[in-house]
C-alpha cells in the first residue's frame, strides 16, 4: 500500500479510506457483517476510516468502535460534527456547546479516547467562525483529537438539501483566523469529486495545495453513476432515490446527458480492460491534489471488487480521452434553472 502524508502533516493514510456511512440501518443492519468487512479492509491495508456522528443516527460510529477493538493503534479514525442529532436548537451546527458535546458522544460511541481527524461536516452560518475554531482548537489542545479537517458538500446539490457550501474563499478565511490567533488549522478537505463533478478543480483544489491541505474526495462513484449500473437500455437512474439526488428533478436535462456521458466513460474504460468503477476511483486518484478518496461499501463483496482499482494505472493518454468527454473544471449536473 502506498501511503500519504494528509496535506502537510506527518499523517499517513492510505490512498483508499473506508466510508462507513452505509454500516447500520442506513445501509448494512448487520453489524457483524459491517465488522468483518471493516476487518477485511485492515488486512488489505487500508489504516483510514472515515464516519460522522449522524450516520445512521450515531449507529455506523457504534459499529466502527466494535471492530477497532484491539486494532485501534493501526487505523487513521475520522468522523464529523455538524448534522442534527436530535430535535433540540443546540444539537446540531458548530457552536461550543454543540461540538464539545457531540465530540463527547462520538468518543463513546467510538470507544476510543482520542479522535485522530475531526472535521465540520458542513459550515455553520449562524455561528461565527470564531467560536468553531476556537473550539475545535481546544479539544486538540485537550488530547481528544489530532487533526483537524473539513469537508462540503457537492456543486449543483438540488436545494442544498446536503447543507451549504464551504466556498474556496470561506476556507482561506478559516486558515487566515487559525494563524492570527495561533489556533490549530485545518489539515485537509473532503470535498465530491468525479469523473462527472470537476468543478473543485477550478478553485478548491488549487487552495489547499497552496495552503498544504491533504484533500479527501468522497463519491468517487458519484452515488452509484459511474459503477456501470445506471447505462441507458438498463438499470434507470431515475428509479434510484439516491442517484436521482445527484441531479435533481429527472426533467433535468443534464439528467439523459449524464447517461450519454457515462456510456462514453464505459466504452474508455473496456477498452483499457477495467471496469468503470475501477477506472472512475483510479482516476480520482491521479489528480495531484487528492491524498485519498473514500470508498463505501455496503458489503464485504464490494470492498473486495473496489480494492482493485488501486491495480489500474490512469495514463497521460487515458486522462486526455477524459477530458474530450468532461473537460477539466466542468460538472455535468447543474440543476436545470
Amino acid at each position: 500500500m502506498d501511503y500519504r502524508n494528509l496535506g502537510r502533516t506527518g499523517l499517513k493514510v492510505s490512498p483508499l479510506c473506508l466510508g462507513a456511512m452505509m454500516f447500520g440501518k442506513w445501509g448494512n443492519p448487520d453489524h457483524d457483517a459491517a465488522v468483518r468487512t471493516i476487518h477485511r479492509a485492515l488486512d488489505l491495508g487500508i489504516n483510514f476510516i472515515d464516519t460522522s456522528n449522524n450516520y445512521s443516527e450515531g449507529e455506523s460510529e457504534v459499529i466502527v468502535g466494535k471492530a477497532l477493538r484491539g486494532r485501534r493503534e493501526e487505523v487513521v479514525l475520522a468522523t464529523k460534527v455538524w448534522a442534527p442529532m436530535g430535535s433540540g436548537a443546540n444539537q446540531r451546527g458548530l457552536s461550543r456547546k454543540a461540538i464539545q458535546e457531540q465530540v463527547e458522544a462520538s468518543l463513546r460511541r467510538l470507544r476510543t479516547d482520542v479522535i485522530d481527524l475531526y472535521q465540520i461536516h458542513r459550515p455553520d452560518p449562524s455561528t461565527p467562525w470564531e467560536e468553531t475554531l476556537s473550539t475545535l482548537d481546544d479539544l486538540v489542545r485537550q488530547g481528544k483529537v489530532r487533526y483537524l479537517g473539513c469537508s462540503t458538500n457537492h456543486y449543483g446539490d438540488p436545494g442544498g438539501i446536503w447543507g451549504p457550501k464551504l466556498e474556496d474563499w470561506e476556507l482561506v478565511e478559516t486558515l487566515w483566523l487559525s494563524d492570527k490567533h495561533g489556533w490549530e488549522r485545518f489539515s485537509s478537505l473532503q470535498p465530491p469529486y468525479s469523473l462527472l463533478r470537476r468543478t473543485l478543480e477550478l478553485e478548491h483544489f488549487p487552495v489547499c495545495r497552496k495552503f498544504g491541505l491533504g484533500v479527501i474526495v468522497w463519491s468517487p462513484l458519484e452515488g452509484g453513476w459511474l459503477t456501470g449500473k445506471y447505462r441507458k437500455g438498463s438499470a434507470n437512474p431515475a428509479d434510484s432515490p439516491r442517484a436521482r439526488d445527484w441531479v435533481g428533478d429527472v426533467s433535468n436535462p443534464h439528467f439523459e446527458r449524464r447517461l450519454d456521458v457515462v456510456e462514453d466513460l464505459v466504452a474508455l474504460a473496456a477498452a483499457k480492460g477495467v471496469p468503470l468503477a475501477h477506472f472512475a476511483v483510479a482516476w480520482a486518484l491521479r489528480h495531484p491534489a487528492v491524498t485519498s478518496a473514500i470508498v463505501g461499501p455496503r458489503t464485504l463483496e464490494q470492498l473486495e471488487d473496489l480494492v482493485g482499482a488501486l491495480e489500474v494505472t490512469i495514463t497521460d493518454e487515458d486522462a486526455a480521452r477524459v477530458d474530450a468527454i468532461v473537460p477539466p473544471g466542468v460538472s455535468v449536473l447543474e440543476p436545470a434553472g
